[in-house]
């Protein structure tokens, strides 16, 4: 303890008050302030901890001594060393050996630092604004016993000061990461509703290229069956011979119906599952393509995608359908892999291949297809990435869904 007069403590004071103006960061603070609060109350080591809004969390902030209290993020107030004080359940704490005092080292109290800094004598006053304690200061030095109560009334009397200006910076911090955070949620909303309505454009676009397909090519097909059924029906006999092109011409008429609602109800994803429903689609695709394309399919996410929601589910078909008919149409692969893998509690599905690669994804919007797939993967929350692939030739596409966002929920 230093043995001050009145009038030099109030000047130490007053130079804090001085040194508080125009601080707007914590840490700028601590080091602003530190040589001043030196002068009323010795120290090696000082610290602020102040509480998060929620009274479960706090943040250290250092001058002198370096530890790790300022070194890790918002911890539980429950383990630090002077909850007691944090908490209100008392109104200081002095130790003259906090190395050994049980105080501090109570069952799961982070309270390491103690020791590895050598901090024998302790001294810890709440700060308060309106009665509420937002925070604590203490200070330590390597001397036992260098502390009285009237280090602690001058403790409180720095406290007092600090407390308003720290209050005042963890609002304007607050508010500012609310309006951060409100900025992204709009960000989200609105990315959402244009992502919406450019699937909404594509489903619509869709609908219209069935219609065409029926018109052009179902419908034209039955109505050349009726004529020719017509002229049968004039006929006095009516012989095999001439009904087998009408039977084959069913028979097509059925098989393009077939693909027609297979390509708008994908109903072997519902019932055998994703992997089943990739795999149909990529062998008949190589198939229809008739290039000499190899292919595979890979799943070792330990049954995870067979608890994705239905609507998840068929979006991530969707884009794979629509990466491999990218990468077939355009590319000229002789190899085309999808792999489902699940890796840092997210489920990852991958199309690659080795044609001849598109630009890498830098912003751009990309066409009709690539801009489908990134807004199918927006509206389930998944992450969009178009680049080449690892091998350094071809095209690879990742689709990132955290892990629990597209399971279905579970049965009462």
């Amino acid at each position: 303890m230093l043995d001050k007069p009145s009038s030099t403590l109030f000047h130490h004071y007053m130079g804090i008050s001085r040194l508080l103006a125009g601080q707007l960061e914590f840490n700028a603070i601590i080091q602003a302030v530190a040589t001043e609060i030196s002068h009323i109350i010795p120290h090696d080591h000082m610290d602020v901890c102040i509480k998060q809004l929620d009274d479960k969390y706090h943040i250290a902030y250092e001058s002198g001594l370096a530890s790790a209290w300022s070194l890790q993020p918002p911890a539980l107030l429950t383990g630090s060393p002077i909850r007691s004080v944090l908490s209100g359940e008392v109104d200081y704490l002095l130790s003259g050996d906090a190395c050994a005092d049980p105080r501090f080292h109570f069952d799961g109290a982070f309270s390491s630092p103690i020791h590895e800094l050598d901090l024998h004598s302790r001294l810890h006053v709440p700060m308060k604004v309106h009665g509420d304690i937002i925070g604590a200061l203490s200070c330590s030095c390597h001397q036992s016993n260098a502390y009285t109560m009237e280090d602690v009334a001058n403790a409180r009397a720095v406290a007092d000061l600090l407390a308003p200006y720290f209050y005042a910076i963890r609002a304007a911090e607050q508010a500012k990461r609310s309006a951060i955070e409100e900025a992204q949620a709009n960000a989200r909303e609105e990315g959402l509703r244009l992502g919406a309505l450019q699937l909404t454009e594509a489903l619509e676009a869709e609908r219209q290229r069935i219609g065409m397909d029926l018109h052009d090519q179902t419908l034209a097909d039955l109505t050349r069956l009726v004529r020719r059924v017509e002229r049968m029906s004039h006929a006095t006999e009516v012989s095999g011979e001439m009904l087998e092109p009408v039977m084959r011409s069913l028979q097509q008429c059925m098989q393009d119906l077939r693909g027609i609602i297979e390509e708008a109800k994908p109903s072997i994803l519902q019932l055998f599952g994703l992997v089943q429903a990739i795999e149909t689609y990529l062998d008949r695709s190589v198939r229809d393509s008739g290039s000499p394309i190899d292919w595979s399919v890979s799943d070792t996410t330990d049954g995870l995608v067979d608890n994705l929601d239905n609507s998840v589910a068929v979006s991530l078909l969707r884009i794979v359908q629509e990466a491999v008919n990218n990468a077939i149409r355009h590319a000229q692969p002789t190899m085309i892999e999808v792999e489902l893998s699940q890796a840092d509690d997210a489920l990852r599905v991958t199309v690659s291949d080795d044609g001849c690669g598109v630009p890498d994804d830098s912003g751009s919007g990309g066409g009709l297809g690539i801009g489908n797939m990134k807004t199918r993967a927006r509206l389930i929350s998944a992450h969009f990435h178009l680049g080449p692939n690892a091998r350094g030739t071809g095209t690879r596409i990742t689709l990132t869904l955290p892990t629990g966002l597209g399971e279905k929920p579970e049965e009462a």
